[in-house]
């Protein structure tokens, strides 16, 4: 069912946006080293910087899932909601 992730679903396309992070920077890396502009650099740049915070933001939202699910069956969630809220705003 769409929206459903599991963990394993949500750790898979963690992965994939940090391989593409990974690809971005290295283009970055590539254009300093050929003297590209400075504009275009910065650009790419921020495009690696939103990359690797959406890759944050999946992890934690897939942590609040998954302590919501286990509270909803009963079992003690791996972080309480004031870790959470504190890996939230590392990302901040």
């Amino acid at each position: 069912m769409k929206g459903l992730n599991t963990e394993e679903d949500a750790a898979a396309e963690v992965l994939n946006r940090l391989c593409r992070a990974q690809g971005q920077l290295a283009g970055v890396i590539a254009m300093i080293k050929a003297g590209r502009d400075r504009k275009d650099v910065v650009t790419q740049l921020a495009a690696v910087s939103r990359a690797l915070d959406r890759a944050g933001f999946k992890i934690v939202a897939s942590g609040m899932r998954q302590c919501l699910n286990e509270q909803s069956h009963g079992q003690v969630p791996p972080m309480t909601e004031t870790e959470l809220e504190e890996l939230f705003l590392t990302l901040a």
